[in-house]
């Protein structure tokens, strides 16, 4: 590894330059700066990478699919589509496009918070140690042989004094060495060691849910699942998205407190799906209370095309904090949900403010959907990486799956959270130091059902092994009642191989996954 790390910090008119040794594994770049907006802070260190080895950029958020690269690779951004296109769906608001230029050349990669080199089984990691100044980002050119650190915190005001530039840890050694090390000097372990199993309302259904579909899926989960397993229902039951104190009645007259009495009554926990940053066109939050949604240039801020179009509220906003609060009071102890998994969170930060950065406000969100919670358990799904660690108690590290492998041709043209099959595989596996350290990692759900899907056998199986390996939560969308003897047998069978032993990634060529169960060594070959 390199011995010398170049840093600059500019605020206001002012320039301060310096360099720190990288022979210590904790770098820290504090200086004392003046009172100003702060425009720069940067640092680069050369940085070789051989022929033979791989990069791995973290993405922006939990969808953002980041697998390991080969030096004459690229990452693409969303250049190649007409702007129409962009504007009409809002593809730039799922990622960081909006902010982070794409280059879409070879050797040129991108990433937050972390990134590593692999030779073989040895690993250099370059990680924050903190992200609350704004968000690290990493970028390495392979034809310059550079890595270049920056913040991201243009534009926002240091009050004068010692200012943290930087907080990095670099470390060579086994992928263990590395991971272990880097999460102990962050002093930040997963808040759960419980491997959870279940269902998921979504991938059957989708929002096409009632009160007489989930009461009928909760039968079939008691022909084979266990007292203690999660049944989560998730998005279809409030009446939009943004309205979350109560539900659609026309679809649950009884109310959701029956639900999570009735999935108690199972011996079940019970969890509830809400994506409390955001709510919908249709929603009575959007048409009444437009002084709750966040404005960027005098303008709503979009995230997306999803249901009839959604926004980002103002977390700033009192109104939307005590609403916030009230939903989560009212879901938690009124209704009496054990988990809620929470969706679309990267909608709480698309920007940073004058005082705050884009990353300090994120952590800022999710420390405040802590204290609602308090100590029910928290599923974290569409959250920028860094700012859940230690936060929530389980969250996905993938985008979603699909009934299909890698979805329709046209649709790899998209933004790099897409939904896929394959590419929600590659980042359980690239990401697979997450789990157990912050947090117990959701590798989104599994299939063995034959009805209403178009995964091929082989292709269930990858992902449902994939899944119990490196996954802390493993669920599925299926109806265990409908399973045929030999799916419920691999059923079973999955909750034992999560116990497998010296469980190995080979990326070289091949993503192959090695692991041993019962003293039996088993290879499986993903693509």
């Amino acid at each position: 590894m390199t011995n010398k790390i170049e840093w600059r910090i500019e605020t206001g008119n002012n320039v301060i330059e310096g360099t720190e040794s990288t022979e210590q594994q904790i770098i820290r770049v504090r200086h004392d700066a003046p009172k100003g907006i702060i425009k720069k802070i940067t640092a680069l260190l050369p940085c070789d990478m051989g022929d033979n080895e791989r990069l791995f950029m973290n993405g922006y958020q939990t969808w953002t699919y980041c697998p390991e690269y080969k030096k004459t690779d690229k990452i693409r951004g969303l250049d190649h589509l007409p702007k129409f296109l962009i504007d009409k769906y809002s593809f730039d608001r799922y990622g960081d496009y909006h902010f982070i230029d794409y280059p879409n050349k070879p050797g040129k990669f991108h990433g937050f918070s972390y990134c590593y080199f692999r030779k073989g089984d040895k690993f250099r990691l370059f990680a924050s140690l903190d992200e609350s100044l704004g968000y690290t980002v990493f970028r390495y050119d392979s034809n310059k042989g550079v890595l270049s650190i920056t913040r991201d915190c243009e534009g926002v005001e240091h009050s004068g004094g010692e200012l943290t530039a930087f907080d990095l840890y670099f470390a060579e050694g086994s992928e263990e060495e590395v991971f272990d090390g880097w999460f102990a000097a962050m002093d930040i372990k997963p808040r759960t060691d419980k491997f959870l199993t279940g269902y998921s309302s979504w991938y059957n259904r989708y929002e096409d849910i009632t009160e007489k579909t989930i009461i009928s899926d909760l039968e079939g989960c008691r022909t084979l699942m266990s007292e203690g397993n999660l049944f989560q229902v998730d998005d279809g039951w409030e009446p939009a998205v943004g309205d979350w104190l109560e539900p659609d009645t026309a679809k649950f007259p009884a109310g959701m407190k029956e639900i999570a009495d009735k999935i108690h009554n199972s011996g079940f926990l019970a969890g509830l799906w809400l994506a409390p940053f955001v709510c919908e066109t249709d929603s009575d939050i959007y048409k009444n209370h437009s002084d709750w949604l966040l404005k960027v240039n005098g303008k709503l801020w979009k995230c997306g095309g999803n249901w009839s179009g959604f926004y980002a509220l103002n977390i700033d906003n009192p109104a939307v904090q005590d609403y916030l609060r009230r939903v989560f009071d009212r879901v938690l102890n009124e209704w009496g949900f054990d988990l809620v998994k929470l969706d679309f969170l990267y909608g709480a930060a698309p920007f940073g403010t004058k005082t705050e950065s884009r990353g300090g406000r994120m952590l800022r969100a999710m420390k405040m959907l802590r204290e609602w919670c308090g100590d029910k358990l928290i599923l974290g799904c569409g959250v920028p990486v860094m700012p859940a660690f230690g936060i929530v108690d389980y969250c996905r590290v993938s985008c979603d799956v699909g009934l299909d492998w890698d979805d329709k041709w046209f649709m790899h043209l998209f933004h790099r959270e897409r939904v896929s099959t394959k590419q929600a595989i590659g980042n359980t596996v690239f990401r697979r130091q997450l789990n157990g350290r912050a947090y117990l990692s959701d590798p989104d759900v599994f299939f063995l059902r034959e009805e209403n899907i178009k995964l091929t056998a082989e292709e269930k199986n990858k992902l449902a092994q994939v899944n119990a390996l490196f996954g802390g939560i493993l669920l599925t969308s299926d109806d265990p009642s409908k399973y045929s003897p030999s799916a419920k047998e691999q059923y079973r069978e999955l909750l034992r191989l999560h116990g497998a032993e010296n469980v190995r990634v080979s990326a070289d060529n091949v993503l192959t996954v090695v692991y041993e169960l019962d003293g039996v060594e088993y290879k499986v070959e993903l693509f």
